[in-house]
């Protein structure tokens, strides 16, 4: 089964606890660390009639282009927290900029990375890994495949597993992750904030296992007081794990097929990430690449350039706001505040 809109009503009454606040401060210490922009685009509110629109810009995020250094850098600082002896080796498997953040981390601190990388993976991809000096393993399977590969290589003596995504008895590592993406939505906070729009109605965020998204239903359920924003999940409709996992109300694997949206290319949702996207999205859609790549020329037509996985948000909302009553499901108005997420740049460098 599978659908191309699934929405959850109650969404916006279902709470959560708060996420750390160590990450932020940390992040702060990083050579190269500044918030990233937050550019509005009055042309797109009009196009899309809503009152303010605002694209958080991830192309340049701690000399990387995507946001995933903030995840896999506080997930780094926590796992090595105390360690003495030899080097480790961060294991992970990625479609592409998770892999180049671990390796970037790894080599900035003086340890060794293994990246398991996937069928599909632009020679590019690889290319930009192995630059961060990762030893990397290409595997000739689906993401799926690649992170059962890393994790079997991570039971290795001096391995360490660096992975985004879990499953059941592997969530410490990838908790620390999704804690470490909770910066970017505190930095959005202050920007919408500072901008004068007092907080977003809507915020969309692309959705590969579900990462990025439990944090930032982590940020916005967790809140006390003051509005609670509609959020909207986009993934691709060739890897509609999350969608169509909500549509059956349990977490189940679909079998994958290409798409420009490699960081997106995911058959299965997190387990540490289920009951929050679940419980606490609004409504998740599904995008055609053809869709995505003409979201990723508007962007660039407007100076934000973006990469297929950081243009999805855009494309997604144009599609949910095209179906009848999914306007209203989302709560939007002529004077309603939107921020789309856009995760990556247009390295061809994803998950």
């Amino acid at each position: 089964m599978t659908t191309d809109w699934v929405t959850r009503p109650a969404a916006r009454t279902w709470t959560c606890p708060p996420a750390p606040r160590e990450a932020r401060a940390f992040h702060a210490t990083l050579p190269g660390y500044h918030p990233t922009p937050l550019p509005e685009l009055p042309a797109l509110a009009e196009e899309l009639g809503v009152g303010r629109l605002f694209v958080k810009d991830e192309s340049d995020r701690l000399g990387l282009p995507a946001f995933k250094a903030l995840g896999a850098s506080w997930a780094i600082h926590r796992a090595l927290a105390g360690r003495t002896g030899p080097p480790a080796t961060l294991v992970t498997a990625t479609d592409g900029n998770h892999g180049r953040a671990v390796a970037h981390v790894a080599r900035l601190l003086g340890q060794h990375a293994h990246v398991f990388v996937p069928a599909g993976v632009s020679p590019e991809a690889v290319a930009a890994i192995a630059a961060e000096q990762a030893r990397i393993t290409e595997v000739p399977g689906s993401y799926d495949e690649a992170v059962r590969q890393a994790a079997r290589a991570a039971e290795q003596p001096g391995a360490l597993l660096i992975q985004d995504t879990a499953w059941p008895g592997y969530e410490q590592v990838p908790g620390w992750i999704v804690e470490g993406y909770s910066t970017l939505c505190a930095e959005v906070d202050d920007q919408v904030a500072a901008a004068g729009a007092g907080g977003p109605d809507l915020v969309v965020v692309p959705v590969g296992v579900g990462s990025l998204a439990q944090a930032v239903i982590t940020h916005y359920r967790s809140r006390t007081g003051g509005r609670s924003p509609a959020l909207l999940a986009v993934e691709p409709e060739t890897a509609a794990c999350v969608t169509t996992s909500l549509a059956l109300g349990r977490p189940v694997t679909v079998a994958t097929g290409e798409t420009a949206m490699a960081g997106l290319n995911c058959g299965t949702p997190s387990s540490l990430a289920w009951p929050y996207l679940d419980q606490g999205l609004d409504a998740a859609i599904t995008v055609s690449d053809a869709a995505g790549a003409r979201a990723a020329r508007d962007l660039a037509a407007l100076g934000v350039h973006a990469g297929p996985c950081g243009a999805a948000p855009l494309a997604g909302l144009r599609a949910a706001l095209a179906g009848p009553g999914r306007r209203e499901a989302l709560g939007l108005g002529p004077e309603s505040v939107v921020v789309l997420l856009s995760t990556e740049g247009v390295a061809q460098l994803r998950t």
